[in-house]
């Protein structure tokens, strides 16, 4: 990873003095494509408040210097919401076993340089320190492949999230709704990936 980024874990209660520079990323990075998010500070504290609530959470944060680069959070899936467990319930998982990849974000600038690969790191040691996770997983939205806002050089990270062991699960599909740039609240299809925390969890 880059010598000039700096990364600090926190859980819990220790998010709380950082919300708003989370915030303030997830609005910045996922108004891009594909997620194209008009996002607010209020429904983002709203959000990551559950984060801050549950001692089991994790929240890496990427920093150059002082400033905020970029942040990675995860939580126990039986401690998200029924919408992100019930695809897992739909295919017969005991969703205590789950640890879920929340999202990960960084600013254009500090791409490629190793750092979603620090993130998943932390991410998976995490789970394997808390024990008792069998899988980690996350969900990426959906888009047509001929969907006419698809930047012409843009690179999808299907072939990052394959070389660290994820695979995508068709049908394992739920429904979340965003305000979309340009168009307003409307809800859209994200597919969970997965990948066993250790390999003799593989079936």
């Amino acid at each position: 990873m880059d010598d000039a980024i700096t990364l600090e874990c926190l859980s819990g209660a220790a998010l709380l003095p950082h919300l708003d520079a989370v915030a303030a990323l997830r609005i910045a990075v996922f108004r891009d494509w594909p997620y194209l998010y008009d996002g607010d500070a209020a429904y983002e504290r709203e959000y990551l408040a559950a984060y801050a609530k549950s001692p089991d959470s994790l929240v890496v944060l990427a920093r150059a210097g002082d400033t905020v680069v970029g942040a990675s959070t995860g939580i126990p899936l039986a401690q998200d919401s029924a919408e992100f467990q019930a695809p897992f319930l739909a295919r017969g998982f005991d969703v205590s076993t789950v640890f879920y990849c929340g999202e990960s974000v960084l600013l254009p600038a500090w791409r490629g340089r190793g750092i979603g690969h620090a993130f998943f790191d932390a991410r998976e040691a995490h789970a394997r320190a808390l024990g008792g996770f069998a899988w980690t997983a996350f969900a990426a939205v959906d888009r047509g492949a001929d969907d006419p806002r698809r930047p012409p050089h843009h690179r999808g990270n299907d072939a990052f999230w394959g070389k660290r062991g994820y695979v995508r699960q068709p049908g394992m599909t739920m429904r979340l709704h965003w305000n979309e740039t340009g168009i307003g609240d409307i809800d859209h299809p994200l597919t969970f990936w997965l990948r066993p925390l250790d390999e003799d969890t593989r079936t």
